[in-house]
């Protein structure tokens, strides 16, 4: 009797196994498996195997890791932040300005940003650094050129300082944006009239440079002229203008309509010629 319960023992207890083992599959296959998405990238922590692999980004697709460690995935695509701050001008004015950053973890860094910073970087590094920036940038400026002409320079600078704090921790700056700014309107004011006011008298710089090149350019072509005149009559002798004066007198006696010509009997002995109508 104890042998057939032996020999039955040994048959189920694969059966057994089998069964534990599609179990404990179940129940720890949401921990073995991981699928990062389009556009994101996986840092893999190993809890019996030294914390964070900061040597490797898990790219897209389907992973299988131990059930006891952890993967934290990270979106890596470009994304924006957008931040409405109140800032002083370099008198002293506040101003306000909405100022938006396009940023991404870079991508092979993104254990040691998991390590140094978290996946809260946005929050504790993005925005601070890009608020500190342009606090900085901006009260540099005086306020009508913060509103008019050094607006791209601003926003240059911002880039340049935040991306310069971004690079060192892991995260890659691609733009920065002054989408807005707002003066309190009085200065506003006060600004814009000073601009149409400037503009004006560039108009009227303009016009009369205008008129004086014109002026310029007449009196050049009046000289040009005058000297092409007094060449032209230093040239023209007296037997050159009987030259020219015979030879279209004797153009004009070959036309076919009737006419009588005298040579030599015209002033200064030109041929002088007598009819002519049809």
């Amino acid at each position: 009797m104890s042998s057939e319960v032996e020999i039955n023992w040994k048959r189920i207890t694969p059966t057994i196994l089998i069964v534990v083992g599609v179990i404990l599959l179940i129940i720890f296959w949401s921990r073995m498996t991981v699928t990062v998405e389009a556009g994101h990238g996986g840092v893999l922590f190993r809890t019996f195997g030294g914390g964070v692999d900061t040597t490797r980004t898990f790219g897209e697709g389907f992973h299988v890791i131990a059930p006891w460690n952890n993967m934290v995935v990270y979106e890596t695509r470009q994304q924006e932040i957008a931040e409405d701050m109140q800032v002083l001008s370099s008198n002293g004015l506040e101003i306000k300005v909405d100022v938006s950053a396009w940023y991404q973890p870079l991508w092979g860094e993104l254990g040691k940003l998991h390590v140094k910073i978290g996946t809260d970087y946005l929050r504790r590094i993005v925005i601070p650094a890009m608020r500190s920036s342009a606090r900085t940038v901006i009260g540099r400026y005086t306020p009508e050129q913060i509103y008019s002409t050094k607006r791209d320079a601003i926003q240059a600078e911002i880039f340049d300082e935040t991306k310069a704090i971004l690079d060192e921790k892991y995260v890659q700056l691609n733009r920065v944006l002054i989408r807005s700014i707002i003066l309190p309107p009085t200065i506003k004011t006060a600004i814009e009239s000073k601009l149409k006011q400037e503009q004006e008298a560039l108009e009227y710089v303009f016009k009369l440079e205008k008129a004086k090149q014109e002026a310029e350019r007449q009196r050049i072509d009046a000289n040009g002229k005058a000297r092409a005149n007094r060449i032209l009559s230093a040239s023209l002798t007296d037997k050159i203008l009987r030259e020219k004066g015979i030879n279209a007198t004797l153009k004009l006696a070959e036309s076919a309509n009737a006419k009588v010509v005298v040579v030599g009997s015209g002033k200064d002995g030109m041929p002088l010629i007598l009819g002519g109508g049809n």
